[in-house]
Parts: structure tokens; sequence; C-alpha cells
């Protein structure tokens, strides 16, 4: 079976990195995945204008060499702007006719344009359809609204509807969906001492401090400022502190700006983007996630594979919570509330570490075996990967 997954991107991000742990893992000689991202538009009619295909002037994405090394390919439109609807439209029906009765399912991860492209590959390129829901937000401002007019009724558009969370698919679809959760190696995310005190050393962090840690793209869902100022609070309480952000995006510049405007900067650790952020939990002692909107993020399951206590925003989806390390809290609190949490779980800590029964490797294994926990309740990528073929393979006889 040929699936076409549809994104915005190659480069990290939370469905990407999720897709492509589902390639790696899923048996690719019967089922193998490409892509069909989104370029800049200028470089796009610049190929067609010159006869090239336009992948080729697209610029590299993070996950391309592993795409191609695993067998799949890349093909590419043009990013989406409302003025170019009818050259967009024009693009995708390119791609469809070029691409005829070459994909049995065409997955479409992108839902804010999803209700162009999908109709077009079922009718264009023969494929079975599936909308794929994973956050339960839009953009503020004028793209959030265009967003929302433009999947008001995706349902009907899709032939599946699949979603990481309930909430995210009443926000899209506005009603539920196929359950499919954002699976993760949980193995690579079982903690390990050895590792902790190696990722300790490279970013030079000694053991007596404490490192709230946040893995995510510097984007307004994520809320990073609302972070910065409850790492503010606690760091005025707790000087040997320090906080672990993992990731990039558009935000990144501006949230480096806040942190120097705070007084923090010195204690805030920008470590950008990881081809493999797992290790990087285990340098951690909390997780802090105050998003604005999610679906069910895999950073949150991720930190909890570890071991970790976590402060979750309550807007993320209730499926999120999977071990009982989760406190969940509302953004609409005053950043001390949420500081006065990490306070507890930093005091919690040391009379842990004070305790005379205190065993450094009990409380490894006790940290370990959140993995398990998290393995048994469906969050496994290689029981996951096994499902989702199952499921394309079903699709296709259904639809025979």
């Amino acid at each position: 079976m040929k699936i076409l997954h549809v994104l915005g991107t190659t480069n990290l991000g939370g469905a990407e990195s999720r897709i492509m742990d589902l390639y790696r893992n899923i048996d690719r000689q019967q089922v193998q995945f490409d892509f069909l991202v989104h370029m800049n538009g200028k470089a796009y009619r610049k190929a067609i204008a010159s006869g090239v295909a336009p992948e080729n002037l697209r610029e590299e994405g993070y996950f391309d060499q592993e795409i191609k090394a695993l067998g799949g390919h890349v093909y590419a439109l043009p990013a989406f702007r409302l003025y170019n609807y009818f050259a967009y439209k024009k693009a995708v029906k390119h791609f469809f006719r070029q691409h005829a009765g070459e994909y049995d399912v065409v997955h479409g991860h992108m839902t804010s344009t999803a209700s162009l492209y999908l109709p077009i590959a079922k009718k264009q390129g023969g494929s079975v359809t599936i909308a794929h829901a994973r956050s339960a937000g839009v953009d503020h401002g004028l793209k959030g609204t265009l967003t929302k007019w433009l999947r008001k009724d995706l349902w009907k558009k899709a032939d599946y509807l699949f979603t990481c969370s309930q909430l995210a698919a009443r926000a899209v679809f506005g009603r539920e969906a196929i359950f499919f959760p954002n699976a993760i190696d949980t193995e690579s995310y079982r903690f390990n001492r050895q590792t902790r005190d190696e990722i300790r050393t490279e970013l030079g962090i000694t053991e007596d401090t404490f490192v709230l840690g946040h893995v995510g793209r510097f984007h307004y869902a994520k809320n990073h400022e609302y972070l910065l100022r409850v790492f503010d609070v606690f760091h005025k309480q707790v000087p040997h502190s320090r906080l672990l952000l993992l990731g990039d995006g558009p935000g990144f510049r501006a949230q480096q700006d806040l942190a120097k405007e705070l007084g923090i900067a010195e204690a805030v650790i920008f470590a950008g983007n990881k081809r493999n952020p797992a290790p990087y939990y285990n340098a951690m002692d909390c997780f802090v996630f105050p998003s604005r909107f999610e679906g069910l993020p895999g950073t949150a399951i991720e930190a909890q594979t570890s071991g970790l206590p976590c402060i979750l925003s309550d807007a993320i989806a209730q499926e999120t919570e999977v071990t009982d390390r989760v406190v969940w809290k509302s953004i609409q609190e005053a950043p001390e509330q949420w500081a006065n949490q990490v306070l507890v779980f930093y005091q919690n800590l040391k009379d842990q570490q004070t305790e005379d029964s205190y065993d450094e490797h009990k409380v490894a294994e006790a940290r370990q075996k959140y993995a398990d926990q998290v393995g048994l309740a469906g969050f496994d990528v290689k029981v996951q990967a096994a499902r989702l073929q199952e499921m394309y393979r079903n699709i296709k006889r259904e639809r025979a």
C-alpha cells in the first residue's frame, strides 16, 4: 500500500515527529509513506515556469534525508494564502492528476486546507481520504478565523476522521472521530541515570540544580511567555534552578528577549531543536506545559514516560493524563500559582533526598517504571504502527 501524508513541512514538529515514529516502525515491505508538503509560493511558481519539479527548488526539511533513506518521497505544493485560493486548487489538481491511482490513502494532517485538497485527491487521484485532527485551537487573528472557515464542513469532505483526542475532534470536525493516540517509542524515553548525568554535564547543570523542562515549538499555542513568568517567580525562591527549553520556531528570539527583560536569561537554557530529544528529559526534574490549546501533545506523554511530575494546562485534552504524574492548572491563574506547584515538586524531591531510607537506585527504578505504564495505556509506537497498518488495510478492503 502507498500512503500520502499531507503536512505543512517535514521539519521538526509534533505531527511530523509522530508520523516519523510510525514510519520507522511500520512494516515498510507492506506499507510505504510519501509526503506532500507546502513551500514558498514564489519558488513554486518559478519551478513550474522552468519545468522543474517544485520539490527540487524547495528548502530541504529536517526529515527529508531520513524519509528518502526509508524509501519515501517528498513532493510540494505552494503554501496556501487567501489570495492564491484558485492557484492553490489548480496546483493540487495538477499534482493528483500526475499521481492518479498511485496512492491508496491520502492522510491529511494539515486540516486548515484539507477541505480543499482531500476532495481533489479523491476525485482526481482515486484515493481514500483521511482528515486527522491534531489540535483543539487555531492561531489568533485573521489566520485563525480563516482556518475555522475553511474547515467548517471538513467532516463531510473526508472518508474517515481521525484524531489524537476527542477535544481536537470536536474543535475541528464538530463531532467525535476515530481515536489514534500520539504514540512514542516508550523505551527511548525510559529514565536512565547515566544519561541524566551526561546531559547535565553537556548543559553545564550541577546535580544540586532543580530543572524545569519544556519541549515545544516557539509558537503562540505553546505560551512560552507565560512559562518564562512562572519560572521567574520560582527562580526567585529557588535560585539554584534552571529552565531547559527544547525547540525552535517564530517566537524563539522574542522569548530570549523576554528572558533578558525578566533578568533570568542566565538561568534559561535555550537548547534549540534536537534530533533526538529523549535523553534531555532525563536531565529534568519536572515538566511544565502551559499551552493555550493543544490536541494531545506527544511531549507531555514523553515527559510522563520519563517519570517526570508534570503541570499541564487544562486547555489540553484530558486523555493526556496516562499516569499519576499530572497536575492540571489553568493559565487564567497567575503565574505565581503555577510556581507554587513547581515549589511543591521541588520540596517533594528535597524531602525524599534527605530521608534516611533514600536510595538513588530505587528512585531511578521508580521513575523507570512509568515507561511501562505509558506503554500499557496504548501509547507505544510499535503497537500503534501495527494498528495503523491494519487500519489502512481495512480501509482499502472496505473501499474495494
